[in-house]
Protein backbone atom coordinates (compact mmCIF):
# COMPACT_ATOMS: atom_id res chain seq x y z
CA UNK A 1 0.00 0.00 0.00
CA UNK A 2 1.13 3.68 -1.34
CA UNK A 3 2.17 6.07 1.42
CA UNK A 4 0.13 9.18 1.91
CA UNK A 5 1.73 12.11 0.38
CA UNK A 6 1.01 15.48 1.81
CA UNK A 7 0.16 18.20 -0.61
CA UNK A 8 2.56 19.97 -2.68
CA UNK A 9 2.76 23.75 -2.15
CA UNK A 10 0.96 25.74 0.47
CA UNK A 11 -1.49 28.46 -0.66
CA UNK A 12 0.23 31.85 -1.34
CA UNK A 13 -1.63 33.59 1.40
CA UNK A 14 -0.35 31.09 4.20
CA UNK A 15 2.99 32.95 4.56
CA UNK A 16 1.01 35.80 5.69
CA UNK A 17 -0.64 34.17 8.30
CA UNK A 18 2.41 32.79 9.85
CA UNK A 19 4.06 35.43 10.02
CA UNK A 20 1.28 37.32 11.93
CA UNK A 21 0.57 34.32 14.00
CA UNK A 22 2.88 31.34 13.74
CA UNK A 23 1.11 29.02 15.95
CA UNK A 24 -1.67 29.43 14.07
CA UNK A 25 -0.07 29.49 10.63
CA UNK A 26 1.55 26.00 12.36
CA UNK A 27 -2.15 24.75 12.99
CA UNK A 28 -3.54 25.36 9.84
CA UNK A 29 -1.15 24.10 7.90
CA UNK A 30 -1.05 20.38 9.94
CA UNK A 31 -4.46 20.16 9.19
CA UNK A 32 -4.47 20.65 5.54
CA UNK A 33 -1.45 18.12 5.27
CA UNK A 34 -3.78 15.85 7.12
CA UNK A 35 -6.79 16.99 5.11
CA UNK A 36 -5.18 16.76 1.83
CA UNK A 37 -3.40 13.66 2.16
CA UNK A 38 -4.59 10.12 0.04
CA UNK A 39 -7.13 8.58 2.17
CA UNK A 40 -10.48 7.37 1.68
CA UNK A 41 -10.22 9.81 -1.33
CA UNK A 42 -7.65 10.12 -3.24
CA UNK A 43 -5.58 13.59 -3.16
CA UNK A 44 -6.26 14.54 -6.21
CA UNK A 45 -10.17 14.80 -5.76
CA UNK A 46 -9.72 16.77 -2.84
CA UNK A 47 -7.78 19.00 -4.99
CA UNK A 48 -10.30 18.89 -7.58
CA UNK A 49 -12.89 19.63 -5.28
CA UNK A 50 -11.12 22.44 -4.04
CA UNK A 51 -10.41 23.65 -7.41
CA UNK A 52 -14.48 23.27 -8.10
CA UNK A 53 -15.30 25.38 -4.95
CA UNK A 54 -12.72 28.34 -5.75
CA UNK A 55 -14.46 28.24 -9.17
CA UNK A 56 -17.42 28.56 -7.86
CA UNK A 57 -16.24 31.39 -5.59
CA UNK A 58 -14.70 33.49 -7.63
CA UNK A 59 -11.10 32.77 -6.66
CA UNK A 60 -8.90 32.66 -9.75
CA UNK A 61 -5.40 32.10 -7.79
CA UNK A 62 -7.11 29.70 -6.13
CA UNK A 63 -8.55 27.71 -9.03
CA UNK A 64 -5.12 27.82 -10.83
CA UNK A 65 -2.56 26.79 -7.93
CA UNK A 66 -5.59 23.90 -6.76
CA UNK A 67 -5.18 22.53 -10.74
CA UNK A 68 -1.58 22.77 -10.36
CA UNK A 69 -1.74 20.42 -6.91
CA UNK A 70 -4.33 18.34 -8.57
CA UNK A 71 -2.16 17.61 -11.69
CA UNK A 72 0.89 16.57 -9.14
CA UNK A 73 -1.10 14.68 -7.18
CA UNK A 74 -1.91 12.42 -10.69
CA UNK A 75 -4.42 14.19 -12.16
CA UNK A 76 -4.88 14.22 -15.91
CA UNK A 77 -5.79 17.29 -17.82
CA UNK A 78 -9.34 15.45 -18.82
CA UNK A 79 -9.82 15.29 -15.11
CA UNK A 80 -9.18 18.63 -14.46
CA UNK A 81 -11.38 19.34 -17.35
CA UNK A 82 -14.56 17.85 -16.17
CA UNK A 83 -13.95 19.32 -12.85
CA UNK A 84 -14.22 22.91 -14.63
CA UNK A 85 -17.60 21.56 -16.37
CA UNK A 86 -18.72 20.60 -12.80
CA UNK A 87 -18.13 24.12 -11.90
CA UNK A 88 -20.07 25.81 -14.13
CA UNK A 89 -22.94 23.19 -13.96
CA UNK A 90 -23.59 24.47 -10.11
CA UNK A 91 -22.38 28.13 -10.35
CA UNK A 92 -22.78 28.65 -14.46
CA UNK A 93 -21.36 30.89 -16.84
CA UNK A 94 -19.30 33.23 -14.22
CA UNK A 95 -17.71 29.75 -12.78
CA UNK A 96 -17.30 28.61 -16.36
CA UNK A 97 -15.25 31.64 -16.93
CA UNK A 98 -13.46 31.04 -13.24
CA UNK A 99 -12.76 28.02 -13.82
CA UNK A 100 -10.42 28.37 -17.56
CA UNK A 101 -7.85 29.88 -14.77
CA UNK A 102 -7.33 25.83 -14.29
CA UNK A 103 -5.45 25.92 -17.66
CA UNK A 104 -2.04 26.78 -18.29
CA UNK A 105 -1.87 29.67 -19.69
CA UNK A 106 -4.84 31.41 -18.76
Amino acid sequence: MPVPQAPSGNPPWLAAVQQHDPQFGASYQGMRERILKDGAIPAKYKFLMGMVTDTIAAHPDGVRSLADNARAAGASEAEITEAVEVGYLYGGTAALVMGVNAFPGN
